[in-house]
């Protein structure tokens, strides 16, 4: 590379000797979303905002869906709390990440490499590959069961029309990472404009809506409903976006010097909130929904079938059950997929090179990706196709692998941002640092008990 990049750059005005072995993350599209020159504060947040929407959509997949409509369906709004405790831990992780991409001038996985022998590297990559693999298993699935609901398309067919999404990233790629980044904010969108509306016309309870939101001791009581809220946890919190988030905040052409690293951190946290505050709120509205609609007349919503039914059911949702509610359930199922899919991609881009410092043309690297996610999927309508609830038992076993790779990534990620060596003046200060220990040492605790109680059947 020459005197110039931006790497370079770094150790120009750091006296950091910490730099990425095989390069920048995210090569093709590193340091290319130009910044406007003296602008003020909302032109630059616009500027800078795109990687926290990309983020945000791993923390309302169709993974979450089952999860939160379910826990609203048996338990009421109870669990409200637990969305809004995961959700302020997931603000405190992604800020991490994205301060470490921004100050570092490399991704997580290019971290844990620097600081860990190769064997040990490559254990951790196949980790994260079933990690990111287990997450692709659910937005095909997704994706799948809804072209089914809405174009009768059989499963088999739908999982393999879902290979030609990555395609689209790749024809994408080539007009710019903003319009990938645009698509994904319209896809959010529609996601939040159908639940809201669906939420609004079964008029929940605001009373015990709002008192949802004050945690209660029965979530640690009851171990059906703790079990349910370990299942929240595990299903917002996931281990790829972590990686992500650390990638893509260096797409941005920010000085790299403390100046500009300064306002980039700023910039890429204030972002990353504003759109984990909308998955948020859509994961409030699923729950919300599963309370308003199916909390004592029915907790049997184990598959996206039995939700699409139950919404034109009038014995289950009353008199504003309508083929429509069953429809837009499956647009924004959907939208969902898609917008997981691309995350899923870059993230799987981002591991191999971090970790195990590999490199492959990108159209390659992301059909394997996504190959690798669907060979598990086809195998299960092979065998299972008569049975349809046997496809979307896998997501079970997909929120298993995210729980036991989520500690392998949240520790690494508190290790690095608290070095002062690693991170100079941005360095985690002491109160950020413990309550980081504290989550990585709970949530790794949980992660166990809900594997735990996945396999030991815990009622």
């Amino acid at each position: 590379m020459g005197s110039s990049t931006p790497l370079q750059q770094t150790s120009q005005h750091t006296n950091h000797v910490f730099s990425p072995a095989n390069g920048q993350s995210l090569e093709e599209i590193n340091n290319t979303v130009s910044l406007p020159k003296n602008a003020g504060f909302w032109k630059k947040l616009a500027a800078y905002s795109g990687p926290g929407a990309l983020v945000a959509v791993g923390y309302m997949d169709p993974g979450n869906w089952i999860t939160s409509i379910q826990g609203g369906a048996q338990f009421g709004y109870t669990l409200l709390s637990v969305i809004l405790l995961s959700s302020l831990i997931a603000m405190l992780l992604q800020s991490m990440c994205a301060k470490l991409g921004i100050v570092t001038g490399m991704d997580l996985a290019q971290a844990t490499r620097q600081a860990t022998s190769k064997p040990v590297a490559v254990v951790l990559w196949i980790l994260t590959e079933l990690a990111i693999m287990a997450t692709d298993i659910a937005e095909v699935i997704g994706s799948a069961v809804a072209l089914e609901l809405l174009f009768k398309i059989p499963l088999l067919i739908g999982v393999l029309i879902t290979t030609l999404d990555v395609l689209l990233l790749l024809l994408l790629a080539k007009v710019g990472f903003r319009k990938i980044e645009a698509i994904v904010v319209t896809l959010i969108l529609t996601i939040f404009v159908v639940f809201f509306y669906e939420v609004l016309l079964s008029n929940p309870s605001i009373g015990p809506m709002l008192k949802g939101f004050i945690p209660s001791p029965e979530i640690a009581t009851n171990n059906g409903m703790l079990l349910i809220a370990l299942g929240i946890v595990g299903a917002t919190v996931m281990p790829h976006n972590l990686y992500l988030h650390s990638s893509l905040v260096q797409t941005r052409q920010f000085a790299r010097t403390p100046e500009g690293k300064k306002e980039a951190v700023r910039f890429a946290t204030i972002d990353s909130n504003l759109q984990l505050s909308v998955a948020f709120v859509i994961n409030c509205l699923l729950l919300v929904l599963g309370a308003a609609m199916f909390f004592g007349s029915t907790s049997d919503l184990g598959r996206f079938t039995d939700l699409y039914n139950a919404l034109s059911d009038n014995a289950i949702v009353g008199a504003i059950a309508s083929p429509l509610l069953s429809t837009l359930f499956a647009v924004a199922l959907l939208a969902s997929g898609q917008n997981s899919t691309i995350t899923g991609t870059l993230s799987g881009q981002i591991v191999m090179e971090g970790f195990i410092r590999m490199k492959m043309p990108a159209w390659m690297r992301r059909i394997i990706t996504r190959v690798i996610a669907v060979i598990p999927v086809i195998i299960c309508v092979i065998m299972f196709g008569g049975k349809e609830n046997a496809v979307e038992q896998l997501l079970l076993y997909t929120q298993v692998f995210l729980s036991i790779q989520l500690p392998f990534a949240i520790i690494p990620l508190t290790i690095f941002t608290s070095d002062k060596k690693r991170m100079g003046e941005f360095a985690n200060p002491a109160w950020v640092k413990y309550l980081s220990w504290t989550i990585a040492i709970i949530l790794s605790l949980l992660n166990i008990f809900l594997v735990y109680g996945t396999f030991a059947g815990i009622e």
